[in-house]
Protein backbone atom coordinates (compact mmCIF):
# COMPACT_ATOMS: atom_id res chain seq x y z
CA UNK A 1 0.00 0.00 0.00
CA UNK A 2 2.95 2.46 0.87
CA UNK A 3 4.64 1.60 -2.44
CA UNK A 4 1.20 2.85 -4.37
CA UNK A 5 1.01 5.91 -2.65
CA UNK A 6 4.74 6.47 -3.84
CA UNK A 7 4.51 6.18 -6.96
CA UNK A 8 1.01 8.01 -7.10
CA UNK A 9 3.12 11.04 -5.46
CA UNK A 10 5.88 10.68 -7.94
CA UNK A 11 3.26 10.76 -10.79
CA UNK A 12 2.56 14.05 -9.81
CA UNK A 13 3.03 16.47 -12.13
CA UNK A 14 3.29 20.30 -10.71
CA UNK A 15 1.25 22.43 -12.98
CA UNK A 16 3.19 25.78 -14.55
CA UNK A 17 2.82 29.43 -13.04
CA UNK A 18 3.71 32.55 -14.88
CA UNK A 19 7.36 33.95 -14.32
CA UNK A 20 7.76 35.82 -11.55
CA UNK A 21 7.65 39.77 -12.22
CA UNK A 22 5.03 39.14 -14.97
CA UNK A 23 1.40 38.89 -15.05
CA UNK A 24 -1.87 37.64 -17.02
CA UNK A 25 -4.24 40.01 -17.83
CA UNK A 26 -7.63 38.26 -16.88
CA UNK A 27 -10.75 39.33 -18.96
CA UNK A 28 -11.83 41.48 -16.14
CA UNK A 29 -8.85 43.65 -16.58
CA UNK A 30 -8.88 43.60 -20.26
CA UNK A 31 -12.38 45.90 -20.06
CA UNK A 32 -9.62 48.24 -18.37
CA UNK A 33 -7.48 47.95 -21.45
CA UNK A 34 -9.88 48.19 -24.34
CA UNK A 35 -11.39 51.28 -21.96
CA UNK A 36 -8.15 53.17 -21.76
CA UNK A 37 -7.39 52.18 -25.25
CA UNK A 38 -10.27 53.55 -26.87
CA UNK A 39 -10.00 57.00 -24.81
CA UNK A 40 -5.92 57.04 -25.84
CA UNK A 41 -7.13 56.47 -29.37
CA UNK A 42 -9.56 59.21 -29.22
CA UNK A 43 -7.95 61.73 -27.71
CA UNK A 44 -4.97 60.79 -30.26
CA UNK A 45 -7.12 61.16 -33.67
CA UNK A 46 -8.57 64.62 -31.72
CA UNK A 47 -5.21 65.94 -32.15
CA UNK A 48 -4.08 64.30 -35.22
CA UNK A 49 -1.96 61.82 -33.51
CA UNK A 50 -1.25 58.89 -35.90
CA UNK A 51 -0.40 55.31 -34.47
CA UNK A 52 3.15 53.52 -34.90
CA UNK A 53 3.80 50.48 -33.86
CA UNK A 54 8.39 49.71 -33.18
CA UNK A 55 9.19 45.43 -33.09
CA UNK A 56 9.15 44.10 -29.54
CA UNK A 57 13.35 44.26 -29.78
CA UNK A 58 16.02 46.34 -30.72
CA UNK A 59 19.47 46.70 -31.51
CA UNK A 60 21.15 47.21 -27.65
CA UNK A 61 23.07 49.89 -29.14
CA UNK A 62 19.60 51.98 -29.90
CA UNK A 63 18.82 52.02 -25.96
CA UNK A 64 22.44 51.99 -25.05
CA UNK A 65 23.20 55.88 -26.95
CA UNK A 66 19.47 57.47 -26.49
CA UNK A 67 18.81 56.05 -22.45
CA UNK A 68 22.58 56.36 -21.39
CA UNK A 69 24.93 53.95 -20.41
CA UNK A 70 24.87 55.57 -16.89
CA UNK A 71 20.98 55.09 -16.70
CA UNK A 72 19.79 52.76 -13.94
CA UNK A 73 17.42 51.18 -16.94
CA UNK A 74 20.60 50.86 -19.16
CA UNK A 75 22.65 49.38 -16.40
CA UNK A 76 20.66 46.79 -14.52
CA UNK A 77 17.46 46.27 -15.95
CA UNK A 78 17.53 45.46 -19.53
CA UNK A 79 16.34 42.03 -21.15
CA UNK A 80 19.66 41.54 -23.73
CA UNK A 81 19.90 38.63 -25.55
CA UNK A 82 21.97 37.52 -28.62
CA UNK A 83 20.59 35.89 -31.96
CA UNK A 84 22.62 33.05 -33.52
CA UNK A 85 24.73 35.55 -35.46
CA UNK A 86 26.27 37.01 -32.06
CA UNK A 87 23.98 40.30 -33.00
CA UNK A 88 22.99 41.94 -29.25
CA UNK A 89 19.35 42.47 -29.43
CA UNK A 90 16.98 43.88 -26.34
CA UNK A 91 13.37 43.76 -25.25
CA UNK A 92 12.30 47.47 -25.52
CA UNK A 93 12.44 48.86 -22.01
CA UNK A 94 10.34 51.98 -23.51
CA UNK A 95 8.95 53.55 -26.58
CA UNK A 96 11.15 56.68 -27.76
CA UNK A 97 14.00 55.26 -28.69
CA UNK A 98 12.33 53.13 -30.95
CA UNK A 99 9.79 55.88 -32.64
CA UNK A 100 13.10 57.92 -32.83
CA UNK A 101 15.23 55.20 -34.78
CA UNK A 102 12.16 54.55 -37.25
CA UNK A 103 11.34 58.37 -37.70
CA UNK A 104 15.09 58.17 -38.63
CA UNK A 105 15.24 54.97 -40.67
CA UNK A 106 11.73 56.07 -42.71
CA UNK A 107 12.48 59.34 -43.57
CA UNK A 108 9.85 61.24 -42.18
CA UNK A 109 11.47 64.17 -41.95
CA UNK A 110 10.19 64.46 -45.18
CA UNK A 111 6.90 64.58 -43.64
CA UNK A 112 4.98 67.84 -43.12
CA UNK A 113 6.19 68.82 -39.54
CA UNK A 114 5.96 68.40 -36.44
CA UNK A 115 4.87 64.76 -37.20
CA UNK A 116 2.46 63.54 -33.88
CA UNK A 117 2.85 59.54 -33.48
CA UNK A 118 1.09 57.83 -30.34
CA UNK A 119 1.51 53.93 -29.58
CA UNK A 120 0.07 51.74 -27.29
CA UNK A 121 2.96 48.74 -26.60
CA UNK A 122 4.19 46.31 -24.15
CA UNK A 123 7.89 46.76 -22.54
CA UNK A 124 10.18 45.31 -20.70
CA UNK A 125 12.09 45.64 -17.83
CA UNK A 126 14.17 43.55 -15.24
CA UNK A 127 12.72 45.87 -12.42
CA UNK A 128 12.01 44.56 -8.62
CA UNK A 129 8.00 43.33 -8.44
CA UNK A 130 6.18 45.55 -6.55
CA UNK A 131 2.54 47.28 -6.60
CA UNK A 132 1.70 48.80 -10.20
CA UNK A 133 5.66 47.54 -11.41
CA UNK A 134 6.10 44.63 -13.40
CA UNK A 135 8.91 42.77 -15.63
CA UNK A 136 6.59 43.17 -18.83
CA UNK A 137 4.12 46.07 -18.87
CA UNK A 138 2.25 48.09 -20.86
CA UNK A 139 2.47 52.10 -21.85
CA UNK A 140 0.95 54.27 -24.48
CA UNK A 141 3.02 57.46 -25.33
CA UNK A 142 2.77 60.83 -27.89
CA UNK A 143 5.69 62.07 -29.49
CA UNK A 144 5.91 65.19 -31.33
CA UNK A 145 8.95 65.48 -33.90
CA UNK A 146 9.86 68.00 -35.65
CA UNK A 147 9.12 71.66 -33.62
CA UNK A 148 10.75 73.70 -30.83
CA UNK A 149 7.70 75.87 -29.22
CA UNK A 150 6.78 75.75 -25.58
CA UNK A 151 3.41 76.00 -27.06
CA UNK A 152 3.84 72.00 -28.26
CA UNK A 153 5.27 71.15 -24.56
CA UNK A 154 1.93 72.78 -23.29
CA UNK A 155 -0.47 70.82 -25.55
CA UNK A 156 1.35 67.49 -24.67
CA UNK A 157 0.71 67.88 -21.25
CA UNK A 158 -2.86 69.41 -21.83
CA UNK A 159 -3.16 65.75 -23.79
CA UNK A 160 -2.30 63.55 -20.86
CA UNK A 161 -4.54 65.46 -18.68
CA UNK A 162 -7.37 65.24 -20.50
CA UNK A 163 -6.94 61.29 -20.46
CA UNK A 164 -6.13 61.42 -17.21
CA UNK A 165 -9.49 63.25 -16.59
CA UNK A 166 -11.33 61.25 -19.20
CA UNK A 167 -9.89 57.79 -16.94
CA UNK A 168 -11.49 59.35 -13.52
CA UNK A 169 -8.07 60.02 -11.82
CA UNK A 170 -6.95 63.61 -12.31
CA UNK A 171 -8.73 64.35 -9.27
CA UNK A 172 -5.60 61.78 -7.45
CA UNK A 173 -2.73 63.22 -9.26
CA UNK A 174 -0.57 66.64 -9.42
CA UNK A 175 1.17 67.77 -12.23
CA UNK A 176 4.94 68.31 -11.26
CA UNK A 177 7.24 70.61 -13.51
CA UNK A 178 10.68 71.82 -13.89
CA UNK A 179 13.26 72.16 -16.54
CA UNK A 180 16.62 70.62 -16.63
CA UNK A 181 17.73 73.01 -19.04
CA UNK A 182 20.56 71.86 -22.28
CA UNK A 183 23.20 70.19 -21.93
CA UNK A 184 25.41 72.48 -21.72
CA UNK A 185 23.86 74.17 -18.76
CA UNK A 186 23.71 70.59 -16.93
CA UNK A 187 27.44 70.03 -17.13
CA UNK A 188 28.37 72.95 -14.75
CA UNK A 189 25.64 72.65 -12.15
CA UNK A 190 26.70 68.48 -12.50
CA UNK A 191 30.41 70.11 -11.37
CA UNK A 192 28.64 71.88 -8.93
CA UNK A 193 26.52 69.07 -7.87
CA UNK A 194 29.76 66.64 -7.06
CA UNK A 195 31.29 69.68 -4.90
CA UNK A 196 28.25 69.44 -2.62
CA UNK A 197 28.27 65.67 -2.47
CA UNK A 198 31.59 65.46 -1.54
CA UNK A 199 32.51 63.87 2.16
CA UNK A 200 28.99 62.54 2.03
CA UNK A 201 29.83 59.54 0.24
CA UNK A 202 29.08 57.45 3.24
CA UNK A 203 25.51 58.27 3.59
CA UNK A 204 25.17 57.42 -0.26
CA UNK A 205 23.45 54.17 -1.02
CA UNK A 206 25.87 52.12 -3.47
CA UNK A 207 24.07 52.97 -6.81
CA UNK A 208 24.38 56.58 -6.00
CA UNK A 209 28.08 56.26 -4.73
CA UNK A 210 28.47 55.03 -8.74
CA UNK A 211 26.18 57.70 -9.88
CA UNK A 212 28.46 60.58 -8.33
CA UNK A 213 31.11 59.94 -10.23
CA UNK A 214 28.97 59.08 -13.95
CA UNK A 215 25.97 60.91 -13.83
CA UNK A 216 25.65 63.11 -10.76
CA UNK A 217 22.49 64.46 -11.42
CA UNK A 218 20.77 60.70 -11.00
CA UNK A 219 21.31 61.19 -7.21
CA UNK A 220 18.72 63.64 -7.38
CA UNK A 221 16.45 60.47 -8.61
CA UNK A 222 17.42 57.95 -6.28
CA UNK A 223 14.21 56.83 -3.81
CA UNK A 224 16.55 55.71 -0.77
CA UNK A 225 15.55 57.71 2.10
CA UNK A 226 19.17 59.17 2.73
CA UNK A 227 19.92 60.10 -0.82
CA UNK A 228 16.38 61.97 -0.70
CA UNK A 229 17.35 63.78 2.06
CA UNK A 230 20.62 65.01 0.68
CA UNK A 231 19.18 65.62 -2.52
CA UNK A 232 16.09 68.31 -0.85
CA UNK A 233 19.24 69.80 0.82
CA UNK A 234 21.21 69.76 -2.51
CA UNK A 235 22.01 73.46 -4.75
CA UNK A 236 19.16 74.30 -7.49
CA UNK A 237 19.51 73.41 -10.67
CA UNK A 238 17.36 76.60 -12.12
CA UNK A 239 20.14 78.33 -10.03
CA UNK A 240 22.96 77.15 -12.83
CA UNK A 241 20.71 77.13 -15.59
CA UNK A 242 21.31 78.87 -19.25
CA UNK A 243 18.57 82.17 -20.00
CA UNK A 244 16.95 80.40 -23.16
CA UNK A 245 16.28 77.39 -20.92
CA UNK A 246 14.87 79.88 -18.50
CA UNK A 247 12.81 82.05 -20.84
CA UNK A 248 11.59 78.78 -22.45
CA UNK A 249 10.37 77.35 -19.25
CA UNK A 250 8.68 81.03 -18.45
CA UNK A 251 6.94 80.65 -21.55
CA UNK A 252 5.66 76.99 -21.12
CA UNK A 253 4.42 78.44 -17.60
CA UNK A 254 2.38 80.91 -18.79
CA UNK A 255 0.44 78.31 -21.58
CA UNK A 256 -0.66 76.23 -18.88
CA UNK A 257 -1.96 78.93 -16.46
CA UNK A 258 -3.78 80.34 -19.39
CA UNK A 259 -5.36 76.91 -20.36
CA UNK A 260 -6.32 76.20 -16.71
CA UNK A 261 -3.96 73.34 -15.59
CA UNK A 262 -2.65 73.19 -12.01
CA UNK A 263 0.88 72.13 -11.75
CA UNK A 264 3.65 72.33 -8.76
CA UNK A 265 7.13 73.64 -9.99
CA UNK A 266 9.89 71.17 -8.58
CA UNK A 267 13.16 71.85 -8.67
CA UNK A 268 14.64 68.42 -7.93
CA UNK A 269 12.49 66.48 -10.97
CA UNK A 270 15.07 65.49 -13.37
CA UNK A 271 13.17 62.12 -15.15
CA UNK A 272 15.35 58.63 -15.37
CA UNK A 273 16.50 59.22 -19.36
CA UNK A 274 19.94 61.02 -20.21
CA UNK A 275 17.76 62.57 -23.39
CA UNK A 276 15.69 64.61 -22.22
CA UNK A 277 16.35 68.33 -22.29
CA UNK A 278 14.35 71.49 -21.14
CA UNK A 279 11.04 70.65 -19.80
CA UNK A 280 10.09 67.77 -17.85
CA UNK A 281 7.18 66.72 -16.55
CA UNK A 282 5.76 63.65 -14.34
CA UNK A 283 2.10 63.13 -12.94
CA UNK A 284 2.58 62.07 -9.11
CA UNK A 285 0.30 60.59 -7.01
CA UNK A 286 -1.26 63.06 -4.39
CA UNK A 287 -0.61 60.98 -1.46
CA UNK A 288 1.93 58.61 -2.25
CA UNK A 289 4.27 60.88 -4.73
CA UNK A 290 6.22 59.66 -7.21
CA UNK A 291 6.55 56.12 -5.98
CA UNK A 292 3.26 56.03 -7.72
CA UNK A 293 3.74 57.88 -10.79
CA UNK A 294 1.52 56.80 -13.08
CA UNK A 295 3.30 58.86 -16.42
CA UNK A 296 5.26 61.41 -17.52
CA UNK A 297 7.71 63.24 -20.29
CA UNK A 298 9.53 66.24 -21.77
CA UNK A 299 11.39 67.45 -24.35
CA UNK A 300 14.47 65.92 -26.26
CA UNK A 301 15.60 68.20 -28.78
CA UNK A 302 19.30 66.51 -29.00
CA UNK A 303 18.29 62.92 -29.14
CA UNK A 304 17.51 62.34 -33.03
CA UNK A 305 20.65 63.92 -34.04
CA UNK A 306 22.09 61.43 -30.83
CA UNK A 307 20.62 58.96 -32.89
CA UNK A 308 22.19 59.77 -36.49
CA UNK A 309 19.53 61.72 -37.91
CA UNK A 310 19.29 65.42 -38.43
CA UNK A 311 19.15 67.99 -35.60
CA UNK A 312 15.53 67.54 -35.05
CA UNK A 313 13.53 69.29 -31.59
CA UNK A 314 10.74 66.43 -30.11
CA UNK A 315 8.11 66.64 -27.20
CA UNK A 316 6.87 63.55 -25.76
CA UNK A 317 4.77 61.66 -22.67
CA UNK A 318 4.50 58.34 -21.81
CA UNK A 319 2.41 56.51 -18.89
CA UNK A 320 1.62 53.17 -17.36
CA UNK A 321 -1.29 51.51 -18.15
CA UNK A 322 -1.18 48.80 -15.39
CA UNK A 323 -0.73 51.71 -12.92
CA UNK A 324 -3.79 54.11 -14.48
CA UNK A 325 -5.88 50.63 -14.00
CA UNK A 326 -4.33 50.82 -10.39
CA UNK A 327 -5.40 53.38 -9.89
CA UNK A 328 -8.86 53.74 -11.31
CA UNK A 329 -9.78 50.18 -9.14
CA UNK A 330 -8.40 52.12 -6.10
CA UNK A 331 -11.15 55.24 -7.26
CA UNK A 332 -13.61 52.14 -7.77
CA UNK A 333 -13.99 53.12 -11.16
CA UNK A 334 -16.24 50.80 -13.25
CA UNK A 335 -16.23 50.65 -17.13
CA UNK A 336 -18.45 49.99 -19.80
CA UNK A 337 -18.77 46.70 -20.89
CA UNK A 338 -18.51 45.11 -23.77
CA UNK A 339 -18.59 41.47 -22.94
CA UNK A 340 -22.07 40.80 -21.54
CA UNK A 341 -24.42 38.30 -23.60
CA UNK A 342 -27.80 38.81 -25.22
CA UNK A 343 -28.97 35.35 -25.59
CA UNK A 344 -28.22 31.76 -24.31
CA UNK A 345 -29.31 29.01 -27.28
CA UNK A 346 -30.74 26.20 -25.25
CA UNK A 347 -31.04 22.77 -27.17
CA UNK A 348 -32.33 19.01 -26.91
CA UNK A 349 -30.97 16.07 -29.07
CA UNK A 350 -28.67 16.40 -32.27
CA UNK A 351 -31.42 17.74 -34.47
CA UNK A 352 -32.46 20.69 -32.47
CA UNK A 353 -28.51 21.02 -32.02
CA UNK A 354 -28.15 21.27 -36.23
CA UNK A 355 -30.92 23.68 -36.05
CA UNK A 356 -29.36 25.90 -33.13
CA UNK A 357 -25.63 25.89 -35.12
CA UNK A 358 -27.40 28.15 -38.38
CA UNK A 359 -29.62 30.35 -35.93
CA UNK A 360 -26.88 30.90 -33.55
CA UNK A 361 -25.21 32.64 -36.91
CA UNK A 362 -27.79 34.63 -37.76
CA UNK A 363 -28.68 35.98 -34.37
CA UNK A 364 -24.99 37.03 -34.17
CA UNK A 365 -24.82 38.57 -37.54
CA UNK A 366 -27.83 40.77 -36.51
CA UNK A 367 -25.65 42.42 -33.61
CA UNK A 368 -27.25 40.01 -31.05
CA UNK A 369 -23.71 38.68 -28.43
CA UNK A 370 -25.39 34.87 -28.66
CA UNK A 371 -23.85 31.76 -26.97
CA UNK A 372 -25.21 28.23 -27.02
CA UNK A 373 -25.69 24.60 -28.41
CA UNK A 374 -23.71 23.53 -25.89
CA UNK A 375 -22.53 19.87 -24.47
CA UNK A 376 -25.79 17.46 -24.07
CA UNK A 377 -27.14 18.20 -20.49
CA UNK A 378 -30.63 18.74 -20.11
CA UNK A 379 -32.89 21.78 -20.78
CA UNK A 380 -33.17 22.48 -16.69
CA UNK A 381 -29.16 22.23 -17.15
CA UNK A 382 -28.76 24.56 -19.84
CA UNK A 383 -31.23 27.18 -18.27
CA UNK A 384 -28.87 27.05 -15.06
CA UNK A 385 -26.06 27.48 -17.31
CA UNK A 386 -28.14 30.82 -19.15
CA UNK A 387 -28.74 32.47 -15.71
CA UNK A 388 -24.72 31.75 -14.75
CA UNK A 389 -24.35 33.56 -17.75
CA UNK A 390 -27.22 36.60 -16.90
CA UNK A 391 -28.88 36.28 -20.37
CA UNK A 392 -31.53 38.80 -20.35
CA UNK A 393 -33.37 36.15 -23.16
CA UNK A 394 -32.87 32.25 -23.76
CA UNK A 395 -33.73 30.63 -27.01
CA UNK A 396 -35.32 27.29 -26.75
CA UNK A 397 -35.66 24.49 -29.26
CA UNK A 398 -36.97 20.66 -28.74
CA UNK A 399 -37.79 17.77 -30.78
CA UNK A 400 -41.18 19.34 -31.25
CA UNK A 401 -39.76 23.03 -32.17
CA UNK A 402 -37.45 21.16 -34.79
CA UNK A 403 -40.76 19.35 -36.06
CA UNK A 404 -42.31 22.28 -36.23
CA UNK A 405 -40.30 24.76 -37.24
CA UNK A 406 -40.18 26.95 -34.49
CA UNK A 407 -38.16 28.26 -31.37
CA UNK A 408 -39.27 29.61 -27.58
CA UNK A 409 -37.97 32.69 -26.75
CA UNK A 410 -37.73 33.14 -22.57
CA UNK A 411 -37.73 35.94 -20.85
CA UNK A 412 -34.92 34.77 -17.99
CA UNK A 413 -35.97 37.77 -15.60
CA UNK A 414 -39.73 37.03 -15.78
CA UNK A 415 -39.81 33.57 -16.95
CA UNK A 416 -42.63 34.41 -19.55
CA UNK A 417 -42.61 32.13 -23.08
CA UNK A 418 -43.48 32.99 -26.59
CA UNK A 419 -43.20 30.76 -29.01
CA UNK A 420 -43.11 31.77 -32.97
CA UNK A 421 -41.22 30.57 -36.29
CA UNK A 422 -37.42 30.14 -36.52
CA UNK A 423 -37.06 32.74 -38.79
CA UNK A 424 -38.89 35.79 -36.78
CA UNK A 425 -36.65 34.81 -33.57
CA UNK A 426 -33.90 37.17 -35.27
CA UNK A 427 -36.15 39.56 -35.74
CA UNK A 428 -38.07 39.24 -32.68
CA UNK A 429 -35.00 39.69 -30.39
CA UNK A 430 -33.57 42.76 -32.09
CA UNK A 431 -36.50 43.93 -30.79
CA UNK A 432 -37.05 42.76 -27.45
CA UNK A 433 -33.05 43.87 -26.87
CA UNK A 434 -33.27 47.21 -28.63
CA UNK A 435 -31.03 48.29 -31.99
CA UNK A 436 -29.03 51.04 -29.26
CA UNK A 437 -27.73 47.31 -27.64
CA UNK A 438 -26.55 45.76 -30.70
CA UNK A 439 -22.89 44.99 -31.69
CA UNK A 440 -23.28 45.06 -35.17
CA UNK A 441 -20.08 44.51 -37.32
CA UNK A 442 -19.92 44.94 -40.94
CA UNK A 443 -16.67 45.04 -43.10
CA UNK A 444 -18.09 46.85 -46.13
CA UNK A 445 -19.87 49.32 -44.03
CA UNK A 446 -16.69 50.05 -42.53
CA UNK A 447 -14.15 50.02 -45.62
CA UNK A 448 -16.61 52.35 -47.66
CA UNK A 449 -18.41 54.81 -44.82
Amino acid sequence: MAEKEEKSEEKKIEAFRSPRGVHDILPMDHEYHTFIKKVIRHRARQAGFRRISTPIFEATDVFKRSIGDTSDIVSKEMYTFEDRKGRSLTLKPEGTAGVVRAFIQHGMQELPQPVLLYYIEPHFRYDRPQKGRYRQFWQFGFEVIGESDPALDAQIIQLASKINEDLGISGILSLQLNTIGTPEARKEYMGILQDYYAGKERSLCDSCKVRLDKNPLRLLDCKEEDCVILAQLAPVMRDYLDKESVEYHEELVGYLDEIGIEYTENPKLIRGLDYYTKTVFEFWDKDNGSQNAIGGGGRYDGLLELMGGQPTPAVGYAAGIERIIANMKRERIRVPSKDTLHVFVAQLGNEAKKKCLGLIDRLRDSGLKTMGALGKGSINVQLRLADKFKVPYTVLIGITEVREGTAIIRDMEIGIQETLDMEDVPERLVELIGEENLDKYSPGELLYS
